[in-house]
This record gives C-alpha cells, structure tokens and sequence, in this order.
C-alpha cells in the first residue's frame, strides 16, 4: 500500500537523502525541509520503497504537499 510522505510545514527542499528504488526504514531521514532558518529532517513514516519523488532540491513547498511516494 503506498503512503504520501507530506510536508509538515512550508519550507524549501535542502536536499533529498533518498532516490526512487531506495529500501528505507521507518525513522529513516529521507529529506531535509529547510524553514524558519533551521534544518528539518522529514522521516519515513514506515519501511518500504521509495517509488517516486514529488520534489526536487531547492523546492519551495507548502504544508501537506506530497513530498515522495513510498511503498
């Protein structure tokens, strides 16, 4: 079942930890979301396989939009 890993606040994309095809665990950093002057890492919400990435550095996004697809 594939899951939307989202945006928890508007930020920029500082850099994207993970490609598509990529086997990552739950807590595993995939992005870090740039906002407010600090770094935050965006985690998996559960282990799976990344299938396609929404987003690309230096990105600006808003709050719930669709950051990478996993499954």
């Amino acid at each position: 079942m594939a899951v939307d890993v989202v945006a928890p606040m508007p930020g920029t994309i500082a850099e994207i930890l993970v490609s598509v095809g990529d086997e990552v665990q739950a807590d595993e950093e995939l992005i870090i979301l740039e906002a407010m002057k600090m770094e935050n890492p965006i985690v998996a919400p559960k282990s799976g396989k990344v299938t396609e990435i929404k987003v690309d550095e230096k990105d600006k996004v808003d709050t719930n939009q669709v950051l990478l697809v996993l499954e």
